[in-house]
């Protein structure tokens, strides 16, 4: 059921590759509530994934981008600003990849190269998109950006490795540059701090399918799929959301103020009786 809460606005989202992406899903709900935007993505990206169906089924312009490179950031707002006759009023953030983590490089053996990359890609590229639309003034007063995170950003989560301390700056940043928009332009910035989910990115990540079950076990609502994210966001671009910025927001089914569940617990003795626990 659409509500028509985005109306009128005007967006561009990073980072949809397929239809397992939280980004391809937000595009989709923010057509139906009445959102015109533009889609980014890599040109590696568009070669493996599905953004220009996308892009048909939405009535959208693609206009190919590395997020890590201003010159390409400053492109896609000015021809978003063209094709959309005027500044926008959200931009999503989902962009996130890790070399380590696809060459299954453990946390105390970590590749440096590949370190930084992680780093660029899935964190300084929200800073240097934020500081390109600052000058370019591209985003109009009361507008809204959106970055998708991770609980692992505070806690340590075997597996999730380098990427933990990329999901933790891309906090930060929200912070440090959502009081500096706020301050000027009354623009918000928030994080989605998303369950796990089956994205082709997200697949990668070692033990996935078992952190999936862990997480739902956890959680009082279970997890949190890609189309409920894609929602969230749509809340947080709307205009019901006007006084909400700076925030780590969790949308994880109750997982983030969880110790222990009974379901977890049943599942944890039946490992003991097994005597199959490891340390």
């Amino acid at each position: 059921m659409a509500y028509n809460l985005l109306k009128g606005k005007k967006g561009i989202i990073f980072g949809a590759l397929d239809e397992k992406s939280i980004a391809w899903k937000v595009a989709e709900h923010a057509h139906a509530e009445g959102a015109v935007f533009t889609l980014s993505n890599t040109p590696a990206a568009m070669r493996f994934g599905k953004l220009s169906e996308l892009a048909h089924k939405t009535g959208s312009e693609i206009i190919p981008a590395d997020a890590t490179s201003p010159d390409d950031l400053w492109n896609v707002f000015k021809k978003s600003m063209e094709y959309l006759d005027g500044k926008v009023d959200f931009v999503l953030h989902s962009i996130g990849m890790s070399l380590n983590v696809r060459k299954k490089r453990l946390y105390d053996d970590l590749n440096y190269d590949y370190f930084k990359k992680t780093l660029d890609i899935s964190a300084l590229s929200f800073h240097k998109m934020l500081q390109v639309a600052r000058k370019l003034d591209a985003i109009n007063e009361w507008g809204s950006v959106v970055a998708l995170s991770y609980i692992a950003a505070q806690r340590t989560l075997y597996g999730y490795n380098d990427m933990g301390d990329a999901k933790a700056l891309l906090e930060s940043v929200a912070r440090s540059f959502g009081y500096i928009y706020g301050r000027d332009k009354k623009i918000r910035i928030n994080t989605i701090s998303q369950s796990p989910t089956i994205t082709t990115a997200g697949s990668g990540v070692k033990g996935m399918q078992n952190l999936i079950d862990f997480t739902g076990r956890m959680s009082p609502l279970g997890n949190a799929d890609a189309d409920e994210c894609a929602q969230y966001c749509i809340t947080l671009f709307s205009d019901l959301t006007r006084k909400v910025t700076m925030q780590n927001l969790y949308h994880d089914g109750g997982f983030s103020n969880m110790g222990m569940s009974l379901k977890a617990m049943n599942m944890y003795n039946r490992g003991i009786d097994c005597d199959c626990l490891e340390d």
